[in-house]
């Protein structure tokens, strides 16, 4: 695990944050670690982040720190496995991070997460782009869900969003699936 990660991990209070399985989320530095570390799809079995950070796009008070962690992995080198789970839980995140709450303490969790996201945009905008079709694909619907598709790509007038839907086509057509 890099810098960035370190930061944010030791950065939260996680045992003051209750995480989706109804403990606190003093737990959750453990999972980024395994999740961040394993090195085959063997190490990953049981390494994932749903249930705890999200769940089916239903977040938790840990979430927006949690998708801070998410963020700061995606600016270092991390495995292509890591990197597919932290955007697949990232995308979760997004497709509810819209929707109002109505459990006590959870006004403002969505907002928080979009935040999160905003402040490692491009750190996200480069996943997207480097990494497989559907990584394009996931990454062009997180920032729709979070209504940053209206941001322009550095120099260019196209959006994130047609910049990677452009990517997972021409990716998905390289690789026979389009």
């Amino acid at each position: 695990m890099g810098p960035l990660v370190r930061a944010e991990l030791t950065g939260t209070d996680w045992a003051s944050l209750a995480c989706g399985c109804g403990r606190s989320a003093e737990h959750l530095p453990g999972r980024f670690e395994a999740i961040l570390t394993a090195g085959t799809p063997r190490d990953m079995i049981g390494r994932t982040l749903e249930g705890h950070v999200e769940n089916s796009t239903v977040a938790f008070p840990c979430t927006p720190p949690a998708v801070g962690v998410i963020m700061a992995a995606l600016a270092e080198p991390i495995s292509p496995l890591a990197r597919q789970v932290l955007l697949q839980t990232l995308w979760y995140v997004a497709a509810g991070a819209g929707d109002e709450d109505p459990r006590p303490g959870m006004a403002g969790i969505g907002e928080a997460c979009a935040d999160r996201v905003r402040e490692g945009l491009g750190a996200l905008v480069r996943a997207g782009l480097g990494g497989t079709a559907d990584e394009a694909t996931m990454v062009a619907d997180i920032c729709e869900d979070l209504g940053l598709d209206e941001d322009a790509v550095e120099g260019e007038d196209e959006s994130y969003v047609v910049r990677l839907r452009e990517r997972a086509r021409a990716k998905a057509k390289r690789d026979g699936r389009g």
